[in-house]
């Protein structure tokens, strides 16, 4: 034991919990809800004033708010009339716009807090760093250090934006996601660097707002990691909206010039392009965040991604240390961090959780939203699966038409020999709720047929799923 630890525990009295979590996101707080809930003595350390972590306070729910906010706009200035609804002089507030978003974190953050409450956890709010591999030393802003040793701690320290050399954020006009949800101005015109869903999502509340948007992606195409139809038509519907795409471009650098940005490509040609703007979006993904936890105090380190290694049960090398959410592989989603912070709390109770990585849905908050689970059609071919396709397109739905939401398809790729469903792939409104049906059914190993047969209500956008099942198999579709 070293010495620095000997001096801190002379200095303060000691807590003692059977579970300790850094980081308060989906992934901590929701460990700590269950830890609670199987009896165990549990502590939230998290370095913020608020709890939440990324997606409560800078990711999922700000940004969701002001998508809300920036489609009303759009569908007052675009669609009202055709509804009968006349408006005139429509203008849009960003001010009030971020102030109503700041109001929507308050209280889902709030809405933590008491949850910790309920639940008899114990926050402290300070950096969490390793003593030992059961002794945490929480550092709070004033300099305080308490120390709390644990039976098992569990790490959820979450993800920051990423960038790579020559595009580096200085926060004022090249900017990531987290000053993006702050703006006070709508600028005329924004480059987003990158077209997976952080930029396709944050650039659509702007473009709705009037905002011209310029993406610059490395792919071939946007939303490169989903399948390719749905970059397809998503390319078509955001087309429509104004956006401008510049696919297999390779920035080289991005500068401030004081009262814009300029940015410096090359081009599938190997041509070198510029393109100008009053702001940069990066929006290249996020990298796990590790920084403050003295890893090495307990012989741990990150790897050359930046993430902490774990087995099947999420625990390190060290079996009661345990790693979880965007500090760890796979999808850096809310959901599957919450999945994996149940996950941990009842293994560490003794139990048999189950995390199948394979049904959790990924979506892309745009509109129309995308939505997917299970396997790509590019992957099945990559895989060698013999498979069957099932496609709708959602202009063929009467609700659809009723809302004027025309735009997207719903595909469903099932095994050939089988039929067992694979994949399920959309682009329609309501798509995020709309794909839970599809993650059921493929949980219990429903066949396309399966869902073709189930009796699904009227006018809804989940005929849709019926039909593409119903196209899946012997290409019965009904509507089309």
């Amino acid at each position: 034991m070293d010495k620095s630890y000997l001096c801190l525990q002379n200095i303060n009295k000691m807590s003692t919990y059977d579970v300790t979590i850094i980081g308060s996101g989906p992934g901590g707080y929701v460990a700590a809800i269950r830890c609670a809930q199987l009896g165990m003595k549990t502590a939230l350390i998290e370095k913020y004033s608020t709890l939440g972590g990324t997606c409560l306070n800078v990711g999922c729910i700000p940004s969701k708010a002001l998508l809300d906010s920036s489609e009303h706009f759009h569908n007052a200035v675009h669609n009202f009339e055709e509804h009968g609804i006349d408006v005139k002089s429509v203008q849009a507030n960003i001010s009030q716009m971020v102030k109503r978003k700041n109001e929507v974190v308050a209280q889902t953050s709030g809405g933590i807090k008491f949850l910790m409450d309920k639940n008899k956890v114990d926050v402290y709010h300070g950096i969490g760093s390793f003593v030992d591999k059961n002794t945490v030393k929480v550092s709070d802003k004033d300099g305080k250090e308490t120390l709390l040793s644990s039976k098992n701690i569990i790490i959820s320290t979450g993800s920051k934006p990423n960038f790579f050399p020559g595009m580096e954020p200085d926060k004022k006009r090249i900017i990531t996601s987290t000053e993006a949800l702050n703006m006070s101005e709508i600028p005329k015109k924004m480059l987003v660097i990158g077209g997976g869903v952080i930029g396709l999502e944050l650039g659509s509340v702007f473009a709705r707002l009037g905002t011209q948007i310029e993406v610059i992606e490395f792919a071939n195409t946007i939303i490169p990691t989903m399948d390719l139809t749905l970059g397809k038509e998503l390319t078509k519907v955001l087309k429509k909206e104004g956006f401008k795409f510049n696919l297999e471009h390779r920035v080289q650098k991005v500068v401030n010039t004081g009262k814009q940005v300029v940015l410096t490509a090359l081009n599938k040609k190997g041509e070198e392009v510029t393109f100008e703007a009053e702001y940069c979006l990066v929006a290249v993904g996020r990298k796990a965040y590790t920084a403050g936890l003295n890893l090495e105090a307990i012989g741990l380190k990150a790897n050359e991604r930046g993430q902490i290694e774990v087995n099947d049960h999420l625990q390190t090398t060290i079996p009661t240390i345990y790693a979880l959410g965007d500090v760890v592989r796979g999808a850096m989603l809310a959901h599957k961090a919450e999945e994996e912070g149940v996950y941990v709390a009842e293994f560490i109770a003794g139990q048999k959780p189950h995390i199948n990585y394979n049904l959790i849905p990924g979506v892309v908050y745009t509109w129309p939203e995308v939505a997917a689970v299970g396997k790509t059609e590019e992957e099945l071919k990559a895989a060698g699966v013999e498979y069957k396709v099932g496609s709708f397109p959602i202009k063929a739905l009467g609700r659809a038409r009723a809302s004027m939401d025309t735009a997207g398809l719903i595909k469903i790729l099932a095994d050939k020999n089988t039929d067992e469903v694979l994949g399920v792939h959309m682009i329609a409104a309501r798509a995020a709720d709309l794909i839970m049906e599809a993650v059921v059914a493929m949980e219990f190993r429903a066949s396309a047929e399966d869902i073709a047969r189930i009796s699904h209500p009227h006018p809804t956008y989940s005929e849709g799923m019926k039909e593409a099942a119903m196209d899946a198999t012997e290409s019965r579709a009904l509507h089309v």
